[in-house]
């Protein structure tokens, strides 16, 4: 008799169960996220993939030829390494994806961007920056500004705002993304009044590069380098008194930037995509959604800061769903057909791509670390005449 009442609770519980278990049976639509979650870029990938996590929060369906389709994230770690992201690439390739989202670093998207291609999978850069991305790639279209863009923007800053003459750039050896910068910056700024130097994989100790500079006479220090090796050059120029401020491009639009900066002597000014407080709408509601949750909590640096490269996410969440939209198919082949015609209106402002697959952006947000609230200060909205 125990054994029948047994039965007969298990069948009443998966009777009772089975409305929830199964009410959801649409079909599933992939969207890759080719993002760092380790390594020197890790901290910086771990936040422009919360903006998408909270727009497919926010938005977990899409109807696509009018069938309502599961969004779900396929997430793949380039782990910053550009000998290993065309394996993770593949993987997302692999897995079925329609498109892809990412990455933040110009360098390990440049690595994928033939494993992308070749497998006829679009792909839409978030925050990578430097040329090549889309320039060496038929399938990559981008939504942020470019480098060329950016350099200009910081180097006319420097002169016009910080009155420098004469300026020290620094980038890491190999690294598409900080190199290339230097490059548009010293282009902009005149490569007589710059000082270049490069430091090699692994470097820790930046102590020698401070004192370079500062030996130099230089008016600013110019290093966009990943966050790991930008608190650690923070770290030296407080301690080494460095005596001229540093400006660095949007992967310092970090909360590990304003960590290492509180409580020092350091000026800092970043150009960056988004300056919190410009839609406070939804400002309120990504910050109660990180704060509600510990995981995400803790991919923000510990506190709900907003940095541009997580609203960049979001934004390219919604651009990939109106892709999808456009093409009624799932096929990426479809999707890419769609994209050069496709246009969103985002939290960042208008998102249209120009012939070469690149956003129509002409503006840039200049912001200052604050080192005694540890919060980023509006500068001023940039543009290059």
């Amino acid at each position: 008799m125990k054994k029948i009442l047994a039965v007969a609770l298990v069948i009443c519980l998966v009777f009772a169960l089975a409305p929830m278990a199964f009410a959801d049976d649409n079909p599933v639509v992939k969207i890759g996220v080719f993002e760092p979650q380790s390594g020197d870029n890790g901290a910086g990938g771990k936040q422009e993939v919360l903006g998408m996590q909270y727009a497919n929060y926010l938005t977990p369906t899409v109807e696509i030829d009018g069938v309502e389709y599961d969004v779900e994230l396929v997430y793949a770690d380039n782990a910053s390494s550009n000998d290993k992201a065309p394996t993770a690439a593949q993987d997302l390739i692999s897995n079925g994806v329609s498109l892809v989202l990412g990455s933040y670093g110009s360098g390990v998207s440049i690595a994928a961007s033939d494993t992308f291609s070749n497998a006829g999978v679009p792909a839409i850069g978030v925050t990578c920056t430097n040329p090549q991305v889309t320039s060496g790639c038929d399938v990559y279209f981008r939504i942020c500004f470019l480098d060329p863009f950016q350099g200009t923007v910081l180097a006319n800053f420097a002169k016009s705002e910080l009155n420098a003459t004469k300026a020290y750039c620094l980038a890491k050896l190999g690294d598409d993304y900080s190199g290339g910068l230097c490059n548009f910056f010293i282009e902009a700024f005149g490569k007589e009044n710059c000082v270049y130097e490069q430091f090699p994989e692994g470097t820790s100790d930046f102590s020698t590069y401070i004192t370079n500079a500062q030996n130099q006479g230089c008016d600013v220090f110019f290093s966009p380098v990943s966050t790991e090796a930008a608190a650690q050059i923070i770290a030296k120029a407080d301690t080494q008194a460095l005596g001229m401020p540093i400006l660095a491009g949007d992967t310092w639009d970090s909360n590990v930037i304003l960590n290492a900066a509180k409580g020092t002597d350091v000026q800092i000014c970043v150009t960056t995509f988004y300056q919190e407080g410009a839609n406070e709408e939804f400002d309120k509601g990504i910050k109660e959604w990180i704060n509600s949750d510990k995981t995400a909590l803790a991919n923000n640096g510990g506190n709900d800061e907003l940095a541009a490269v997580t609203v960049m996410g979001y934004d390219a969440y919604y651009v990939a769903l109106e892709a999808l939209k456009a093409a009624g198919s799932t096929d990426p082949e479809a999707v890419l057909e769609v994209l050069p015609a496709l246009s969103y209106e985002g939290v960042t402002g208008a998102i249209a791509f120009d012939e070469n697959k690149d956003a129509i952006r002409d503006s840039a947000f200049v912001k200052e670390c604050n080192t005694e609230t540890g919060v980023w200060d509006f500068v001023t909205v940039a543009t290059v005449g």
